[in-house]
């Protein structure tokens, strides 16, 4: 805006006459001077003809004093004295376009240096008669811009962290890509445990674990690096003219920022962090940022696949994986209603007076290429992709199913079936534990659900409570895998179970650390028998082993020494074979034809 000391001015030349010839310059200078923004009026070559008070007043905005333009001076000039660039120049352009009628308006926003700070004006030019006189008028918009920029800043950044989110990462990463320049390479964080800083102290100071890590992040890349967030606790880095060893460089000062303590709540808790690393050479327009976050990710998975706290760089072979991971997934899918699934029995001893007792059911994929699938193959994937709950639906049908037809052959069983902690979540299992013996007209004696010390953990007061609807219609409870996890012991008090699994790993520390593991198996055991619970050691391979298991005191016990899990139709041979606990045979021979 110019700086001009005079109020509205209206030169001599300046006439407009009504119906009876009579000028009327004071009517046209007092409409302009009512209008409330800046506005003036200007001849085809820019010469300011008539100005209002507001653009009188709003010289004492600008920054140079010495710019004092009224009536009389030329408009143009006020432009480019402002600001000489390409833009004012091609506004004048617009401004003499109009002024000749090749256009009907010009409209534009600006921005202005002024004493006050940088404020946003909106230029609004009209013809005012057919000499080619223009008004032009400049309103004040500072206050909807800024809101505007505001809320594309708020729509392109995390409003957690302040860092960039997912879809302007996507954009900054797009736009490295399509430049002709050195390697763009990315690097994806995520904090190892983080899951479990919300669950034990709350998102508040989740939260605040975040936006320290923001601002240790930032604080430790290079000037030409970007940092963002996209979501929960994983943080992308943008590497700009970066190759894999200076983005493992820079992994390794990430890792650094770690090793100082963070302050959560009223105590200090140290942390990691798993890093994926990709790299995508410079202008190649067939690499997108979905793609090069993708890689970032599978390496990172990998890290935390190896142990966590660790750098890993993508390969090809990560998609692979990948790949093939989504293909056996969707089989899965159809080998549950195309009958490729079989159950696996391995019988479990009871100690005290070395019967048989019951079986354990374990899930086969008869894969018509690759033959057998074991479980640890395919259960995982089972779980990543939500098919364990029709899965195990499908298990709790046929091992009901199975039991009842050993019942007819005269042979009384109890079957295990394993329960995913997924399950719990659907808030179906006892509906559909329900439906299987129904289906099957099995008693609910007959039947034991097993859950993992850890999935039991994840969620203790949604598992009491379908454990105990469980139990109260006779199906019996165990939890499976003690011994591997870090369950309290109120959790344990509080799980209506019957049955405590001792993990295998410690009946297999017996061939190394006899001592040792025999007082972890006889403090499970006891705490099994205070709680009410009967115990079953797992991972019994010697004959070492289950002496001293069932001297310890455990009630059941199951293992390759026992017997290794057959299939259904073999179970009954075995058991006609098996030396009664007395030495004799069991008189099971009709058992044999079956």
């Amino acid at each position: 805006m110019p700086r001009t000391t005079a109020g509205p001015q209206l030169p001599l030349d300046v006439r407009h006459r009504d119906g009876a010839g009579q000028p009327d310059a004071d009517l046209v200078a007092g409409v302009l001077d009512a209008l409330p923004s800046p506005t003036v009026l200007i001849d085809p070559d820019g010469t300011i003809l008539l100005v209002n008070s507001a653009w009188a007043a709003s010289g004492d905005l600008l920054e140079d004093d010495r710019l004092e333009v009224g009536v009389g001076g030329n408009y143009f000039e006020v432009m480019l004295s402002l600001s000489d660039d390409a833009v004012n120049h091609e506004r004048i352009e617009q401004l003499r376009a109009l002024s000749q009628g090749l256009r009907k308006r010009v409209s534009a926003d600006y921005a202005l240096s002024t004493v006050t700070g940088v404020r946003w004006f909106h230029l609004q030019a009209s013809r005012a008669d057919e000499s080619g006189r223009v008004v032009v008028t400049h309103t004040d918009v500072t206050s909807r811009v800024e809101a505007e920029q505001a809320s594309a800043w708020q729509a392109r950044h995390d409003h957690l962290t302040d860092l960039p989110n997912r879809a302007h990462l996507h954009e900054l990463i797009n736009s490295e890509l399509r430049r002709d320049r050195e390697p763009v390479t990315v690097l994806f964080l995520d904090v190892d445990g983080f899951k479990d800083v919300n669950d034990t102290l709350g998102h508040e100071v989740g939260d605040g674990l975040l936006r320290e890590l923001a601002g240790r992040l930032s604080s430790h890349t290079r000037g030409e690096d970007t940092v963002g967030r996209l979501g929960g606790d994983e943080f992308v880095v943008l590497c700009r003219n970066c190759d894999v060893d200076g983005a493992l460089a820079l992994a390794e000062r990430f890792q650094a920022t770690f090793d100082e303590p963070f302050q959560l709540g009223e105590r200090n808790t140290r942390l990691t962090v798993s890093i994926g690393v990709a790299t995508a050479p410079g202008g190649n327009s067939d690499v997108r940022s979905t793609d090069l976050v993708r890689d970032a990710d599978l390496a990172m998975y990998a890290a935390k696949s190896a142990g966590r706290n660790r750098v890993r760089v993508f390969s090809p072979d990560l998609r692979s994986a990948v790949e093939q991971r989504v293909l056996v997934a969707a089989e899965l899918r159809e080998a549950i209603d195309a009958g490729q699934l079989v159950l696996h029995y391995q019988p479990v001893m009871h100690l005290p007076t070395g019967e048989v007792s019951g079986v354990e059911a374990l899930v086969r994929w008869q894969h018509p290429e690759r033959g057998l699938v074991m479980p640890c193959d395919f259960i995982p994937l089972a779980e990543q992709n939500g098919i364990v709950v029709p899965l195990t639906r499908w298990v709790l049908g046929e091992a009901t199913r199975q039991t009842v037809a050993w019942e007819q052959l005269g042979l009384t069983l109890v079957t295990g079936v394993n329960i995913s902690a997924a399950h719990f979540g659907t808030g179906t299992l006892v509906a559909d534990v329900h439906d299987a013996l129904t289906a099957a007209e099995l008693a609910p004696e007959r039947l034991v659900l097993e859950l993992t010390e850890t999935s039991v953990a994840e969620d203790p007061l949604r598992a009491a409570a379908q454990f105990a609807q469980l139990r109260i219609s006779g199906v019996e409870v165990s939890i499976d895998d003690f011994g591997s996890g870090f369950s309290s012991l109120s959790q344990l008090v509080s799980i209506p179970a019957g049955v405590l699994k001792l993990d295998r790993s410690l009946v297999a520390g017996t061939e190394t650390r006899r001592s040792e593991s025999a007082a972890a198996i006889a403090a499970v055991v006891g705490l099994a028998t205070a709680c009410g619970m009967r115990s079953l050691a797992e991972g019994v391979e010697t004959a070492d082993q289950l002496d001293l298991v069932r001297e310890l005191g455990c009630t059941y016990a199951q293992g390759f020494h026992i017997a290794r899990p057959m299939p259904a139709a073999e179970l009954p041979g075995w058991l006609a074979r098996r030396p009664s606990p007395a030495g004799r045979r069991a008189s099971t021979a009709h058992l044999q034809s079956a």
